[in-house]
């Protein structure tokens, strides 16, 4: 069982379900309060021990490798003015020499086309996939957790959040087989089950660590539903074969893959922000009148 080094980071979608908003921009660089929406993606995977970042990406995603490296102008600009303080904000927005990786999806066939696209970078280790669609503020981070249970039990796992048991027909949700603590063993995985008839109110949230053997099913998966390739297809054919582990973590996730979704997780965000998350609030509650 090998330790959890790299993450994959699909990231090459046209974002058009927040347009105008993305015709020149990335959606991942999107700001959420004081940073793009893939700053906290990072920030998350660091915190549970990432040590390279597998960037799928497509056509005009090059902002995202640019914010990630060096600003040297920049940079040097503030320390002559003596800002330290800022310079200082600016320390997590670099990923060291060598810890990053980027491949170029470059058709749109579907996430687990873009997971297979970082195949020979990953190797033979059991990897993370973290959506950046879904930001999660949970401490310790959502992936740190599911880490824990990974390094305990070496099952595949996959992060789940409980919903409103009226719209289970609106997510993926799991099919529990049995319960200890915060992990749950799985038996299967429903797509947008009738509320009559769903297995439970247990979400898949955008998190997953995977044994490589993933790579085997995505290599002859056919396409599914939208006609692309599913990495939900893939995993339920390697839940056949391999454990798979859902982790309920504790913690707070933000959908940004719509214009509400960006909004609430900016106002979410601000109002955990330690420094200015009393003055958010006073100015939410201003704005409500």
């Amino acid at each position: 069982m090998g330790r959890i080094r790299k993450a994959v980071l699909p990231v090459a979608g046209m974002g058009t379900r927040v347009l105008p908003a993305t015709k020149a921009i990335p959606k991942e660089m999107l700001p959420v309060f004081d940073r793009p929406a893939i700053q906290y993606v990072v920030d998350e995977a660091r915190e549970a021990g990432i040590e390279h970042f597998v960037f799928v990406t497509g056509r005009n995603k090059g902002a995202i490798e640019d914010y990630f490296d060096r600003a040297y102008e920049l940079e040097a600009t503030l320390e002559g003015k003596g800002k330290s303080t800022i310079l200082e904000e600016l320390e997590p927005t670099r990923l060291e020499p060598g810890t990053m990786s980027f491949v170029r999806q470059q058709a749109p066939l579907g996430l687990g086309h873009a997971i297979w696209c970082a195949r020979d970078i990953i190797g033979d280790e059991p990897f993370a996939i973290l959506l950046p669609d879904v930001l999660v503020d949970a401490k310790p981070s959502c992936l740190a957790q599911m880490v824990a249970v990974h390094e305990e039990t070496g099952a595949n796992v996959i992060a789940v959040n409980p919903v409103p048991e009226a719209e289970v027909n609106k997510y993926g949700v799991i099919d529990p087989a049995e319960r200890q603590g915060n992990r749950i063993r799985m038996k299967g995985m429903v797509e947008k089950p009738p509320v009559e008839s769903a297995p439970s109110n247990l979400s898949i949230t955008g998190r997953y660590i995977l044994n490589r053997t993933i790579f085997d099913y995505l290599e002859d998966q056919a396409a599914g539903a939208g006609g692309e390739i599913q990495l939900t297809d893939a995993m339920a054919r390697l839940m056949q074969k391999e454990a798979f582990d859902a982790v309920e973590f504790e913690g707070t996730p933000y959908d940004c893959g719509s214009k509400l979704g960006y909004l609430e997780a900016s106002i979410g965000f601000a109002l955990a922000n330690g420094e200015h998350g009393t003055a958010a609030r006073e100015l939410v509650k201003s704005m409500l009148g």
